[in-house]
């Protein structure tokens, strides 16, 4: 067989330990050929397919290293017009793709089963350090993602302290509050705001001005696409020719705004953005990037195409890429860990 790999959307940690794996597993078990595809499904688009082989040996010594070797875009959509399309079937033909191992997160799924239509069969492996693929209890750059944010929750909370303010952090997630919550609760947050609850901005205040009396400082972790009740979501940029048209971000100097006229101490956001994104993933990450890797290969190799890898209830599996395509997941509200979170005193802005 001749497998085709690629690595779509935002890089994340990990991607490199899922190239590894499904590129040894592939030629190991199946003696299989591997073309590594640049720059996700952008090195389809173009007239002449930008690939290479992929060895034995370059994939080695990559496990523990962020970013992806292959390159990647979160902006190319070979289904955004006709002549592109049949581009990328005519590149598929030339290439004799047998299939395309396809590691990324909602819209690159959406975009793989699109192209059934110009014969690409697709198996998915799914990427997000937003925990928000449907079917997926955990993606693998979520735990790096939490640490990293972790972290700057700490290191954001002993300057809160020292000059008595209200820090707040924005983090990534989209319309999903997995990061800001999972992370919220490690960093000892004390209010976290998700978009799956919008919030009531006298609720906050409340808080921080109880914690003015007490404290003297507050910790606030915002998710990216959060928003006051009855306000529009804050969008940063709009971007064409995407399979997300608008780039969230900002809404913690619009809370910021708000919040300041009500509080006597000073009020700050720190907006982490792609740092969430970057440096070597977590042991964790390595493990569960590792066993996606090698179930893509086992999908490939069965002749399971039209499949995403996948982990529910802690088992590795698989799903109908058709199942995911054009969903997220989100916080459910009657999550656990809201429970759990509200019970020990953290405020999610409710009225």
């Amino acid at each position: 067989m001749r497998v085709g790999v690629l690595t779509g959307g935002g890089d994340c940690p990990g991607l490199n330990a899922v190239i590894r794996a499904v590129t040894k597993s592939l030629i190991n078990h199946g003696q299989c050929e591997v073309l590594g595809i640049a720059d996700g499904f952008e090195g389809l688009m173009d007239a002449s397919p930008r690939v290479r082989a992929l060895s034995w040996d370059e994939v080695s010594g990559i496990l523990h290293i962020g970013g992806t070797i292959l390159g990647t875009s979160n902006s190319a959509n070979p289904l955004r017009d006709a002549a592109t399309l049949a581009q990328v079937g005519r590149n598929v033909k030339a290439l004799a793709l047998d299939v395309v191992v396809a590691i990324g997160g909602d819209g690159t799924m959406s975009l793989a089963h699109g192209l059934t239509q110009v014969g690409l069969q697709c198996v998915g492996v799914p990427k997000t350090i937003d925990n928000d693929i449907a079917n997926c209890e955990r993606s693998f750059g979520f735990d790096t993602a939490v640490a990293t944010v972790t972290e700057s929750l700490r290191r954001i909370e002993s300057t809160a302290m020292s000059h008595h303010r209200v820090m707040i952090v924005e983090t990534m997630g989209r319309h999903a509050g997995w990061l800001a919550l999972e992370s919220g609760i490690a960093g000892a947050a004390d209010i976290i705001l998700l978009p799956e609850i919008d919030y009531d901005l006298q609720s906050i205040i409340k808080v921080c001005q109880e914690r003015e009396r007490r404290q003297r400082y507050t910790i606030i972790c915002i998710g990216e696409g959060a928003k006051e009740s009855g306000q529009s979501l804050t969008v940063r940029e709009r971007i064409a020719h995407s399979p997300d048209p608008v780039r969230l971000g900002g809404v913690g100097h619009v809370l910021r705004e708000r919040l300041q006229p009500h509080l006597q101490s000073e009020v700050r956001t720190t907006v982490l953005g792609h740092v969430q994104r970057g440096g070597d993933p977590t042991p964790f990450d390595r493990v569960l990037a590792t066993q996606f890797g090698h179930h893509a290969a086992q999908l490939v190799l069965g002749g399971q195409l039209g499949h995403m890898v996948t982990l529910q209830n802690g088992r590795i599996g698989s799903v109908a890429i058709a199942d995911v395509a054009n969903t997220q997941r989100t916080v459910p509200l009657d999550s656990p860990l809201l429970t759990m979170a509200r019970d020990i005193g953290i405020c999610f802005g409710e009225a």
